[in-house]
């Protein structure tokens, strides 16, 4: 049975105040609760419909469909939400001169910030540093977005600028910009950050002198009504890309 201090707590993480005062957030959909839960991350609560498999789970709450419809953020909820606590990391300056890793400039929309969090994943990146201007990687768009692999990504949120600053002397700031070195003409080093701005605005203003290594994925249509830039997690899939296959 859901109780109502636990429909108010459930209800609560939609915002952003209450994630980060409660430190948790929620996801929903079995498949999505399972691979959170097998890759390492605290299950607080695991709420399920009678008939949902996941209801093996030592958390489990039983509920009606009429409940969970209460609780989900989805206009068709899956069968199962569970609420888990929100990972927290700290940051191995050693590693990062080591490793190619990515930075969000402000980017505002979820679900580009979930795909960017699954694409690190996919392409092998442990780690993502976000602005405060970001879409919080725990908000329940941006969860269902991951499709699990924040589990197995590190999300750092973090004041860009100061992060940045302290890593130009010891690592190659690339950033993406509409003009800049050709990605696919350029040697790209084993080791960086890779700066992503936001959707609208690019990298913001105050993180454009730290950048060190401008590039851009060139345009080949030549229609001049052609698309002006590509969506920030369609180009962070072909950046992610190229940088992997130069290795």
């Amino acid at each position: 049975m859901l109780s109502v201090s636990k429909q108010k707590l459930v209800r609560s993480l939609a915002m952003k105040k209450f994630r980060d005062s409660e430190g948790l957030f929620v996801a929903e959909g079995a498949k999505l609760i399972c691979d959170l839960a097998n890759g390492g991350l605290e299950c607080v609560y695991l709420f399920s419909t009678q008939n949902s498999y996941v209801a093996e789970n030592k958390e489990f709450i039983e509920i009606t469909e009429q409940e969970l419809q209460k609780i989900s953020n989805q206009k068709t909820p899956q069968g199962a939400l569970a609420v888990f606590k929100i990972p927290k990391y700290e940051i191995n300056f050693e590693n990062i001169k080591n490793e190619l890793s990515i930075a969000l400039s402000d980017v505002q929309d979820p679900g580009n910030v979930g795909t960017i969090i699954r694409l690190a994943d996919w392409f092998g990146f442990a780690n993502i540093y976000c602005s405060e201007g970001c879409a919080d990687a725990f908000a329940p768009k941006t969860v269902q977005a991951t499709m699990g692999a924040l589990a197995r990504v590190k999300i750092h949120r973090v004041n860009l600028h100061e992060f940045l600053s302290a890593n130009t002397k010891h690592t190659t700031i690339y950033g993406t910009f509409l003009k800049g070195e050709n990605i696919y003409q350029t040697q790209l080093k084993k080791t960086g950050i890779i700066v992503m701005g936001s959707e609208g605005n690019g990298i913001s203003e105050d993180i454009k002198p730290l950048i060190t290594n401008k590039i851009t994925i060139p345009t080949f249509s030549q229609n001049s009504q052609r698309t002006e830039s590509l969506n920030v997690a369609v180009a962070a899939a072909i950046v992610c890309s190229e940088f992997r296959r130069n290795e």
